[in-house]
């Protein structure tokens, strides 16, 4: 029987992610020299790349992918050859948790490293006792971390070994992985150019650049489909390609595909089977609003579907498909703050992802300024359904007054979990029932999270409210990326809360004072035996009330779902 959340366990102490903007960071010598090498070194693998100040995370990249680390040389010699300050560069490199910084007199972390998925799913099926046991069974040369979701909860639990996902991790397979040097990402098949191509595909994006489609008639067409932005706000479509594109021009376009809400699995799974189907929805959205460049942001957690647009992204230039826009992937380095569409922009632009005060918003002064589309990857991959296949034909398939099609990311305590296309707006029962084969062998319904970590937390007996938006507001929970994690009767409630403030705690960006010190102080409140309820709720309303982004305001949503609905856990 797989591990559970609670039952009388204390959870691992975890150390705060590296790049969670509250790592103290240490100070330089002063008066260093650089070693006459670095800069050589450095500017090699910049041969052929402009110094453009955007591109610093993507040169942060290029250097740890070479050298294993970030040395202080690496980020003096960087800072010299883009002219930047040594202190700008050094506050980015140590804001994102995939940046190994050795400072003079440290030592440069061992050649292999593993990362174990802690978040919620795959601590429910035993991320906690790998932890625990790798480090003595690899040994010293091989370092082992806790790291935030992955993107395949549906494997739980997973592990990382350097750029390879292990699925269903164990200490066996972790070990052969590492023996046999198995570091490098997988690349599962899928639906290239010439695959899509040959079933009709592109042939909407040339009607739209021939003109034989008007770019009001498309934005009418995905306004009457009923289609949402699905990475979590729910914003209709149409409604945004035309306040973008009544913006004064020049125009960009940003895709968000930083997927990293813990429970959210579904923009992965179409950028790894039909990549084509979303870039043309994105080459569609670019000449709906006249974007001469796209940004694809990218989490770094997905490096088979980086290597899979990198080459599928080349093939369709080559081929003359994107005459009207140009396409350029960037590469996040974890960090789930750059999933509000804000931060997101301000890391495309080589720097923290720090959220921005609004207004102006993003569709206002976006990307270095510019009225800006951002879209989710899912949103973008219907695009050219809709408009070939028709908008009834999506809007007719949701269930009651929903509209649409939706892909539920289901884990937990299934027996079949995985990414699920149903119409919009089912339950979690109908979910769990037609679509997971039922509750997994031995457990017993007790509870889900309706829309990852920041969607709140409901009880059994609140199965059939339909998975929506505006559906679960009233309950204080949000549909949100429709990630729905089931909890059974093996799952202590106040745990699974503790496990989401943790990575609250762990991925805030320090930048405002009730998301920085709240989701502290609510850790330490919530690690208590009992719970102090009215100075808990009190600490949930600043959070909530304050915070600059929805990070910090939805943060509170899984401890106040517990107080709510599952007082017989508080007991």
């Amino acid at each position: 029987m797989a591990e559970g959340v609670g039952q009388g366990e204390q959870p691992l102490e975890r150390k705060i992610h590296p790049g969670s903007g509250r790592r103290k960071a240490p100070a330089f010598p002063k008066g260093r020299q650089l070693d006459p090498d670095a800069r050589p070194r450095v500017r090699a693998l910049l041969t052929g790349r402009p110094r453009e100040r955007d591109l610093l995370i993507e040169f942060l990249h290029l250097i740890q992918d070479r050298y294993g680390h970030l040395s202080a040389d690496h980020l003096q010699a960087l800072a010299l050859e883009m002219k930047l300050p040594m202190a700008e560069v050094f506050e980015v490199a140590s804001f994102y948790a995939h940046f190994d910084i050795v400072l003079d007199g440290e030592s440069a972390p061992p050649a292999v490293t593993i990362r174990v998925c802690d978040s919620l799913t795959c601590e429910l099926m035993g991320a906690r006792k790998l932890l625990k046991d790798l480090p003595a069974r690899l040994g010293a040369e091989v370092r082992v971390l806790p790291a935030p979701c992955m993107g395949r909860c549906v494997c739980a639990p997973v592990a990382e070994v350097g750029h390879n996902h292990v699925d269903r991790a164990s200490l066996e397979n972790l070990t052969e992985a590492v023996q046999g040097g198995h570091t490098h990402p997988h690349i599962p098949e899928y639906q290239d150019l010439e695959a899509y191509r040959a079933a009709d595909g592109y042939a909407c994006l040339k009607d739209c650049l021939s003109g034989a489609r008007p770019v009001e008639k498309v934005i009418e067409a995905l306004s009457d489909s009923g289609l949402r932005g699905l990475g979590g706000a729910g914003f209709p479509t149409g409604r945004k390609w035309g306040l973008v594109r009544a913006e004064a021009g020049p125009r960009l376009m940003a895709v968000n595909a930083d997927e990293g809400e813990p429970g959210t699995f579904k923009d992965r799974y179409y950028l790894e089977s039909k990549p084509h189907q979303f870039l043309e929805g994105t080459l569609i959205g670019a000449w709906a609003v006249e974007a001469k460049d796209v940004y694809i942001y990218l989490r770094d957690e997905y490096p088979a579907a980086r290597e899979i647009l990198r080459q599928e992204i080349e093939a369709l230039e080559d081929a003359g498909l994107s005459p009207h826009t140009k396409l350029h992937l960037r590469r996040g380095a974890g960090a789930y703050i750059c999933g509000e569409e804000s931060a997101m922009i301000e890391s495309i632009e080589g720097k923290r992802g720090l959220p921005r005060h609004r207004p102006p918003y993003v569709a206002q002064v976006g990307l270095f300024g510019r009225p800006t589309l951002v879209n989710n990857v899912e949103t973008l991959f219907w695009v050219p359904s809709i408009l070939t296949q028709g908008t009834a034909w999506f809007a007719d398939q949701g269930a009651g007054d929903s509209k649409g099609l939706r892909s539920y990311s289901v884990s937990g305590r299934v027996e079949n979990p995985g990414m699920k296309l149903t119409p919009a707006g089912i339950t979690v029962r109908q979910l769990i029932d037609d679509y997971c084969g039922g509750m997994a062998e031995g457990h017993t319904f007790k509870g889900y999270l309706p829309g990852g970590a920041s969607g709140g937390i409901l009880p059994a007996s609140m199965a059939d409210i339909p998975l929506d938006f505006g559906k679960l507001e009233h309950l204080g929970c949000l549909v949100g990326s429709h990630a729905v994690v089931i909890l059974s009767d093996k799952d202590d409630v106040k745990a699974v809360a503790l496990n989401l403030m943790r990575f609250f705690e762990d991925e805030s960006c320090g930048q405002c004072t009730p998301c920085r010190n709240g989701t502290e102080k609510a850790v330490k409140l919530m690690s208590e035996s009992a719970w102090d309820r009215p100075l808990l709720e009190e600490l949930a309303g600043v959070m909530a009330d304050a915070s600059i982004c929805g990070l910090g305001q939805a943060a509170p949503n899984p401890l106040l779902s517990v107080l709510k609905h599952f007082p017989e856990d508080l007991a």
